[in-house]
């Protein structure tokens, strides 16, 4: 459990798994807890290597409240922040465009938001569910990891 804790990929705790322990000795004068610590961080790491984990990111629901006239400009962003466009409305004159964005994309979105329609916009947002990191973004955030904890960085498999 610790390990899992410690993460994997790039330090992210591990979840969604199941372990099975299938045989094991105690001997009086070799085992003790560290030496059952040690054999369980050694299976977990073989366990990953050969389970191929992947990394998941929180991904929002987003509502953008603007005029018409924005809608095009809005939904081109949204869409280049690698959101999935749900659904267009029209409500008292104002667009509402309602999207799913990874949390990661939205960090800086308020400031974008009131550049591209002069403050004449604004947006909610709320967790959706967790989704797969694309294999490229996945490779940068396991690389930047790597290098913070003084890793060597490992060529990708294919």
């Amino acid at each position: 459990m610790e390990s899992a804790q410690r993460g994997f990929l790039a330090g992210y705790p591990v979840v969604d798994f199941r372990v099975i322990l299938q045989d094991g000795k105690y001997h009086d004068v070799d085992s003790s807890e560290l030496a059952f610590k040690i054999a369980g961080s050694l299976a977990f790491k073989n366990g990953m290597r050969e389970a191929k984990p992947i990394l998941l990111e929180p991904v929002m629901n987003v509502e953008v409240y603007a005029p018409e006239q924005y809608s095009g400009d809005l939904m081109g962003d949204l869409n280049a922040r690698r959101g999935r466009i749900q659904g267009m409305d029209n409500r008292g004159g104002a667009t509402v465009i309602k999207a799913q964005v990874p949390m990661a994309e939205m960090l800086t979105y308020a400031t974008d938001l009131t550049s591209m329609t002069q403050g004449r916009a604004s947006y909610s947002m709320e967790f959706s569910h967790y989704d797969t990191v694309p294999q490229q973004i996945a490779e940068k955030v396991i690389a930047a990891a790597k290098a913070e904890r003084g890793e060597a960085v490992e060529e990708a498999e294919t």
